[in-house]
């Protein structure tokens, strides 16, 4: 079955999201798979709605690449899922829903992404097959992250320790005995360091990878 366009495909294979009884696997290269939004949101629901135990998630390291995007992988693992980043390329979007229904989904085109289902065996566990080989592959996404620590030397964890004082710029620099302007050169030094936009982003970067002043 061919279906174009979010809405249509939750009209006709919603009941599939809200029915799940052993497994939901989804390969995805990134978490702005879902045009509509509010189609994206609906099908998240019905998923949990559905009480399913085994939620698998396998995303390409694009889905890292802004703070939402790893705030939202780590709310699904707190929350149960297991989560992996793949070192390899990855479909637009492959879902296997209780390895009986497979879901392959191509990019956003002008009449909306087209959607193949699928429940002939031999297809669907040839996609499942495909995605196991990826998944024993891919890493932890908590070890994913970790690996992404920085090293921050003396300087800049003294930086780290002022920004977390919550003290102006003008008396971080006096109480570390530098220079106004050298204080924010070594704190864009840190922000950089820590892939953070802001200051307050670089104060939650650091709690996530469980480095301190």
């Amino acid at each position: 079955m061919t279906i174009r366009g979010d809405l249509e495909f939750l009209a006709r294979t919603g009941h599939l999201f809200s029915s799940i009884q052993e497994e939901f696997v989804c390969a995805a290269v990134d978490l702005r798979t879902w045009p509509q939004p509010e189609a994206g949101r609906s099908a998240r629901a019905r998923v949990r709605a559905s009480g399913v135990q085994h939620v698998r998630k396998l995303m390409s390291p694009l889905a890292l690449a802004d703070e939402p995007g790893r705030a939202h992988l780590r709310e699904m693992a707190d929350a149960g899922a297991q989560v992996r980043i793949a070192a390899t390329a990855l479909p637009h979007e492959t879902i296997i829903i209780d390895h009986r229904y497979a879901i392959l989904a191509g990019p956003a085109g002008p009449q909306g992404r087209e959607y193949t289902v699928t429940t002939a065996p031999a297809l669907v566990g040839g996609v499942y097959a495909l995605i196991e080989a990826v998944w024993e592959a891919a890493t932890d996404l908590g070890t994913f992250l970790r690996a992404e620590r920085p090293r921050l030397d003396t300087a800049n964890r003294t930086i780290l320790r002022a920004l977390g004082s919550g003290a102006t710029d003008e008396s971080a620099a006096r109480e570390l005995g530098m220079s106004l302007r050298t204080y924010r050169r070594r704190v864009a030094g840190l922000l950089t360091a820590l892939d953070a936009g802001s200051r307050f982003q670089a104060g939650l970067r650091a709690g996530e990878l469980g480095l301190k002043g």
